[in-house]
């Protein structure tokens, strides 16, 4: 890791937020979580050169190559009631793809929690909460050129869909100028937040399967409601999802 680049970067961050650089760790979002039972403070973030056990959700396993990628998490102890830190995962998502759309791809929010660009996914995020406070863990594959045949078919990479090469520094410090701001429309400015992920849904108008705690559903996306659940179109009528997992389109 080029730390002289991410320390650089890291002294322009808007307060609150500063970094902290780890080598090799099981997962950024446990690093956090125990920094944060210590008694850290709002805005630290924990960025690892490699993770171990990095992971989605479900535990999924995150791929994260050494010094191609990002993988960090930011210890956020939120003033709004905690019915509404999972809107967390959204606002981070828009942060991620405004960052991403600022080095010129068109870029993609795919509900709750991935960001594509064209029709792949080159960034997820993980939102967990603990008693007083929230990790938001985010994985993003910046220059990875080659992935594992497990992910090959739906991954990719701000280099592969740019052809440019790019500093990875460069890339988390527009992601969190544009947390900063984000992360403080989960209750007050929602609306805005919400606007601005609307447009950007790859999921809309779209036939989708996915996994909720009763089971697998399948419909057309109708959108996202003012809460910020998916509104579902299934042949029971209009559902409202506030959480699922394994959402994919569904090829005719």
């Amino acid at each position: 890791m080029s730390h002289e680049a991410f320390t650089a970067t890291a002294a322009d961050f808007p307060e609150p937020f500063r970094l902290l650089l780890r080598g090799t760790v099981g997962s950024t979002n446990d690093e956090i979580r125990s920094l944060a039972q210590a008694g850290a403070a709002d805005g630290l973030i924990v960025l690892a050169e490699q993770q171990t056990a990095g992971r989605g959700r479900r535990g999924a396993a995150w791929f994260s190559p050494a010094g191609e990628s990002l993988a960090f998490s930011i210890l956020v102890r939120p003033q709004e009631p905690k019915t509404l830190w999972p809107r967390l995962a959204l606002a981070a998502g828009l942060a991620v793809a405004e960052a991403l759309e600022s080095f010129g791809p068109q870029v993609g929010i795919k509900w709750p929690n991935d960001v594509w660009i064209g029709k792949k996914k080159a960034a997820g995020i993980l939102v967990e909460a603990g008693t007083d406070f929230a990790v938001v863990g985010i994985g993003l594959n910046v220059n990875t050129t080659e992935f594992p045949p497990a992910v090959a078919e739906i991954a990719t990479s701000l280099r592969l869909e740019t052809g440019r090469n790019f500093s990875r520094a460069d890339v988390l410090g527009e992601i969190i100028r544009r947390f900063t701001r984000r992360r403080w429309q989960i209750d007050q400015g929602f609306d805005e937040l919400l606007s601005a992920v609307r447009v950007r849904c790859v999921l809309t108008g779209k036939r989708i399967s996915l996994n909720t705690a009763s089971g697998t559903r399948v419909g057309t996306a109708a959108g996202i409601a003012a809460g910020g659940e998916l509104l579902l179109m299934t042949e029971n009528g209009l559902e409202r999802l506030i959480q699922a997992d394994e959402v994919r389109l569904v090829v005719p």
